[in-house]
């Protein structure tokens, strides 16, 4: 794709132009047949977001932090897909870091002017310091905009796995990560808005790859989301049920192993299933690297 060119996903459907004068309902059968096509086109990504996957979670374990970097809608996704990652799976904030293009003001204020700063993108690279154990993906719905292309191309110069995820094929942000993952979406029904279509295949790729990442590393059992952090009300109730799902407890015992470990549903639920007290199971759970697959084993339960 030569930089003159448009990219299919700002690409102007003349089937499309009168759209305006569309019934509300045909207006929204036409969005809602457009999404229906980005699941599948993400499909036919899924082995190269699996390598990314397990490229990204071998790096993890070893200590390393995954970095997304965007601009406009993409950064904001990165950004979303970051902060949700503490309260879900219990991670450090600092594991799972979004930078968007213009800073953090940028994820309510438009900034569209930063998108073009690639000084902008060079030092937020640096300011994070990355090494060999490190991942940054930059996101980008063209795959050609400054800001992720120039944080991937720091970021590869410090030794860290570089991953382009674009909605185009061909894209210079791809070519310039050592992986790529182009979701080919097509032309918006809004010409240009990549808030769309290329916006959902996004949020569904970082879905896929950080669940999966977080999987791979043990901060699931089975579907059970047991290193969320209960910080209120809800989350204490989803706590509780999570381990009398895990266990077979009754409601007292359950209350009884939250209460000893902390509010934490890992180590009360291994505390529980392998009739250990609080202090064995964090044991346990630590020389395991937090996996409580593994630390059943060890307990021998």
């Amino acid at each position: 794709m030569s930089h003159d060119s448009a990219p299919a996903t700002e690409t102007i459907r003349p089937d499309w132009a009168a759209i305006d004068q569309l019934p509300t309902v045909g207006l929204l059968r036409l969005m809602n047949a457009e999404d229906h096509s980005v699941p599948a086109a993400v499909a036919g990504e899924l082995e190269r977001i699996a390598a990314a996957v397990d490229a990204v979670a071998a790096r993890m374990a070893r200590g390393g932090r995954l970095v997304y970097a965007g601009a406009g809608t993409a950064g904001r996704l990165g950004v979303l897909d970051a902060v949700e990652c503490p309260p879900t799976f219990g991670t450090d904030p600092t594991l799972v870091v979004g930078l968007i293009a213009g800073g953090y003001s940028a994820v309510t204020a438009a900034a569209e002017g930063a998108e073009d700063r690639t000084d902008l993108a060079e030092a937020d690279v640096a300011a994070l310091a990355l090494t060999p154990d490190d991942t940054l993906v930059g996101v980008s719905a063209s795959g050609r905009t400054p800001y992720p292309l120039a944080a991937v191309r720091a970021a590869r110069a410090t030794g860290a796995l570089t991953v382009g995820l674009a909605c185009n094929r061909g894209s210079a942000l791809a070519a310039a990560a050592e992986l790529g993952i182009e979701v080919e979406v097509g032309p918006e029904v809004l010409a240009g808005s990549t808030r769309l279509k290329a916006g959902t295949a996004q949020k569904l790729v970082l879905n896929l790859l950080s669940t999966a990442v977080m999987v791979r590393l043990g901060r699931t059992y089975g579907n059970l989301m047991v290193d969320l952090r209960a910080t209120n009300d809800k989350l204490r109730h989803r706590a509780r049920r999570i381990v009398a799902e895990a266990t077979g407890a009754d409601p007292a015992a359950v209350d009884r192993a939250l209460t000893a470990t902390g509010g934490r549903a890992k180590d009360a639920i291994l505390a529980l299933l392998a009739d250990v007290d609080a202090p064995t199971a964090a044991r346990l759970l630590a020389s395991s690297d937090g996996r409580l697959r593994e630390a059943l084993r060890l307990a021998g339960a």
